[in-house]
């Protein structure tokens, strides 16, 4: 039985539109753009400035260690001098259940909120941010619950105690409902008003950006709603553009591809492969004694297994039965080659950043060589290319963006682009996802990341690299040796024309049961 259910892109973007009042008379009447943010501050004019990034975090308490609390508490020094911070999703595990946002979101960061000295008291979809917290949806922030599994989970807790099993599912009694948990805790979620309410709601709400359209006012402390899934804001001359990359990341497969009897094996291989590693976990956790003073934290890593082994099943399943048409969230990508090109063409801005939550490049062992991987980076390099076509400064020296931002693969990492044949080239990618969640290996393979570009002469298949980790911070060691470094950003960003980012790695590491904090010699990237 499936443990969780990926909806289609298509019911993705249809319900999340329902619920921002896409394109209403009455927003269109008034010239809002529903993609704009306004960060009221009152500083965002400041060339030099610095914030935050974390991904993957809500995983909320383990029984003897609360790693996404112990990075929010390492966090909370930078939020004296660092403006907001931005999240690459997966906001809630398992299945962003709103059930789930106490234990694992608002209590773990009740200091971002106001109110936060009484967590208990704050609602889920009543969230204010007294310090910005800027966030992209993720894969899990989407996810359904099959109505039969959690209620076989929830009956079996009991049992499963009395039994002495040691696996517990980090799943409630329901799901996301689509994204609509998400969507009430951060989105501007129009839907439930009436004519007359939303009318004074966008009055209060909206204020001018430009000289023709109004944004969504984000006033930390008072009202502090995104737009929509998918949204850009400008501070200190840097443009800001931040993805929903879950409807864009399904594995798009040629015809050739799909119907190949071997590549199809494969896959159906790599299925059987994985459904028998994941018997040999719970096998594992079945004999696990609970005397041993390492025990809790091994349960924690093969639950966390488990989870990544049903999320690599998903992506084979659909490259297994792939859709005979691709579905893509072209609508937004042209959003973002129109937003970029527009950026470009504004004297205004300085640099560019996108964030989103999967990861276009990426050597996390389970992440790197999947289809949705493959996909966002496809369709990634189908905007860029049209930016670069479109504004003749971009080349070599100068990429169309500055950096990009990703969580989905539990670790820190630093990625450059090689000569990829394509305008994502010479690029920044940092993976900000090892906030809170179980952490996992770099792929045995190594630092370069190579695609294949054809076959030689003798029929053998040729490759060419693409892009390099330059840094990489995941989980190592085994059993009692295990090290699992934590880890947030911070970027700080000069004043500078062409702007320099400082990226600081900050980490909590844990081992042998004990926690040491220290932050990785900064980065200086262009």
């Amino acid at each position: 039985m499936a443990s969780i259910l990926d909806p289609p892109i298509l019911t993705k973007v249809a319900k999340m539109k329902e619920r921002v009042c896409w394109q209403h008379p009455m927003l269109m009447q008034r010239r809002i753009d529903q993609t704009r943010l306004i960060l009221e501050d009152g500083r965002s004019d400041d060339r030099e400035f610095s914030f935050l990034v974390i991904g993957d975090s809500g995983s909320g308490p383990h029984p003897d260690h609360h790693p996404q609390r112990r990075i929010a508490k390492q966090m909370l020094p930078h939020l004296q001098d660092c403006r907001f911070l931005l999240h690459t999703g997966d906001v809630v595990y398992q299945v962003g259940s709103s059930e789930q946002y106490p234990e694992n979101f608002i209590k773990p960061y009740r200091e971002w909120l106001v109110g936060g000295d009484r967590p208990d008291r704050i609602a889920f979809d009543n969230m204010v941010f007294q310090f910005p917290f800027l966030a992209v949806p993720g894969n899990h922030d989407y996810y359904n619950l099959p109505r039969l599994y959690s209620i076989l989970v929830q009956l079996s807790r009991p049992v499963r105690k009395l039994l002495g099993l040691n696996l517990n599912p980090n799943v409630s009694w329901h799901g996301s409902g689509i994204g609509d948990a998400y969507a009430r805790a951060f989105l501007d979620y129009l839907k439930t008003l009436s004519d007359e309410d939303l009318d004074a709601h966008l009055e209060r709400h909206y204020g001018p950006w430009g000289e023709k359209t109004l944004g969504l006012r984000y006033q930390p402390g008072q009202f502090t709603r995104l737009p929509n899934r998918y949204y850009t804001f400008r501070y200190g001359g840097i443009d800001f553009f931040a993805l929903d990359s879950s409807t864009f990341n399904d594995p798009a497969l040629s015809p050739q591809r799909a119907s190949n009897a071997a590549y199809r094996g494969r896959l159906l291989a790599q299925r059987e492969a994985i459904q028998r590693q994941q018997q040999e976990v719970r096998d594992e956790a079945m004999h696990l004694q609970r005397t041993d003073p390492h025990a809790q934290e091994r349960l924690d890593d093969l639950q966390a297994k488990i989870e990544q082994m049903e999320e690599m099943l998903l992506d084979i399943e659909k490259q297994v039965h792939p859709r005979p048409t691709t579905l893509v969230d072209t609508e937004q990508l042209l959003w973002l080659r129109d937003g970029l090109i527009a950026s470009w063409q504004d004297k205004a801005v300085r640099g560019r950043i996108l964030f989103f939550h999967h990861p276009p490049y990426v050597t996390e062992n389970t992440k790197w060589g999947q289809g949705q991987t493959m996909a966002i980076r496809q369709n990634l390099r189908w905007v860029l290319d049209q930016v670069a076509a479109a504004v003749p400064e971009i080349g070599v020296n100068r990429p169309p963006v500055n950096l990009v931002l990703n969580g989905h693969a539990h670790c820190f990492e630093y990625l450059r682009t090689e000569a990829t044949g394509y305008a994502d080239s010479h690029m920044n990618y940092l993976v900000c996802g090892g906030s809170g969640l179980s952490l996992r290996r770099q792929r045995p393979e190594g630092t370069m990341l190579y695609e294949p570009i054809g076959a030689d002469p003798d029929g053998q298949m040729e490759f060419k690299l693409v892009a390099k980790s330059q840094l990489y911070k995941g989980l190592t060691g085994h059993k009692a040796e295990r090290r699992r470094p934590y880890s947030f950003v911070r970027i700080d960003v000069t004043q500078d024309e062409v702007p320099q980012f400082i990226v600081t790695p900050h980490i909590s590491e844990r081992s042998h049961q004990s926690w040491e904090d220290y932050a990785l010699d900064p980065l200086v990237l262009e």
